[in-house]
């Protein structure tokens, strides 16, 4: 059993990493915040066999300074630590703006500064990560991350303000940083030089951020899925999912409704086809038409029915009964003419997946009666 204390444990990262840590059983995981007692650090820094220093501030409170929230509580930290006896090993997550000469960048330095001198003096093993931008879900919009506030505000159709398009960002996704120190917390951190990485950081500038994520919003009525073989369009996706409203996770689709059913296109990929949902009332056959290199899956999940198969030119008829009650995918391939029957006395509920969405200008559907 380890015991880790988390300071900061509910920013953004500390939430994060303490529900990381609370996932193991071999974890005993203590936490401390700036709101706490300061007493409770003492006892809680010297029952830790490591500590994650993710406590500190980049937007000081009035009558704060950077020096109070980021170098102050590093100074107790390892000051309580040494008078104790203690070589406890620490991971202090910093900011690539420490190289800067503003208030902020010296703050984060003189932590790092004190970090460093405390693994001297003792030998105790230290982690000092230089993080660049950080996103993923649980990221505050509107303060200090672009991400969050260009997903939070394109979400609710509140402007967004792009100074420079082509500015550029680095920027770390929650996971992956979390993947990190748990690597580091095992002792196996990613090494540069006297500090640590984390070894996947993405690129992009602010106006490719900005049209990705303006992308994402207008996924709900083009029916387009991002590209999820792109690493960094999956995280930041589900970075923008997570800034949903709450009362925002649905969204309608055009029903084609007749007297037969209806067809609802759910899905559309350029590189990977379309996906609809047909229903089809008792008694009534859809399709009866063939392509020529459009193939299809269809796959019945309620109603019991029957597609028929036949090559144009010939008379034999190949015949699947489908069911709800027994899911099976039935390939529709090319060259066949195809019908699907609902035989049942309820409505037949098809998933149909077809290879490219559909377009006016070339459809490839031939009508031909089984």
């Amino acid at each position: 059993m380890q015991t880790i204390l988390v300071t900061g444990s509910s920013g953004f990262v500390g939430q994060n990493l303490c529900l990381a840590l609370s996932r193991s059983p071999e974890v005993q995981l203590l936490t401390f915040d700036l709101a706490d007692e300061p007493r409770a650090l003492a006892e809680r820094a010297r029952a830790a066999d490591a500590i994650v220093h993710l406590a500190g501030i980049n937007r000081p409170e009035p009558g704060e300074d950077f020096r109070t929230g980021n170098v102050v509580l590093t100074e107790q930290l390892v000051a309580l630590l040494e008078t104790a006896g203690l070589a406890t090993p620490i991971l202090l997550s910093s900011s690539t703006q420490a190289v800067l000469d503003n208030p902020y960048g010296q703050s984060k330095r003189a932590a790092e500064e004190w970090v460093f001198a405390y693994g001297h003096r003792t030998g105790a093993a230290v982690y000092v990560y230089r993080l660049p931008n950080l996103f993923g879900k649980g990221c505050r919009p509107n303060y200090n991350s672009v991400v969050a506030t260009f997903c939070h505000n394109i979400a609710r159709d509140l402007p967004i303000q792009v100074d420079d398009p082509k500015a550029l960002l680095r920027m770390t996704y929650i996971d992956d940083l979390l993947d990190e120190f748990l690597r580091a917390l095992a002792g196996r951190p990613t090494r540069d030089g006297d500090f640590c990485a984390v070894p996947t950081v993405h690129e992009t500038t602010v106006g490719d951020l900005a049209k990705r994520i303006q992308g994402f919003k207008a996924s709900r009525t083009d029916l387009s899925i991002p590209d999820q073989g792109d690493p960094f369009t999956r995280k930041l996706y589900a970075t923008y999912l997570s800034n949903l409203p709450t009362d925002a996770f649905n969204y309608p689709l055009q029903m084609h409704k007749d007297e037969r059913g209806s067809f609802t296109e759910f899905l559309r990929t350029p590189e990977r086809g379309q996906v609809s949902v047909n229903i089809s009332r008792p008694g009534i056959s859809k399709g009866n038409h063939w392509h020529h290199t459009k193939n299809e899956k269809f796959l019945v999940v309620s109603g019991i029915g029957v597609i028929r198969f036949r090559k144009p030119g010939t008379t034999e008829i190949f015949t699947y009964p489908v069911s709800g009650t027994q899911l099976q995918v039935v390939d529709i391939p090319p060259g066949y003419t195809h019908q699907i029957t609902n035989l049942g006395d309820q409505d037949l509920v098809t998933i149909m997946w077809v290879n490219e969405p559909y377009n006016p200008a070339r459809p490839d559907t031939w009508v031909e009666e089984v």
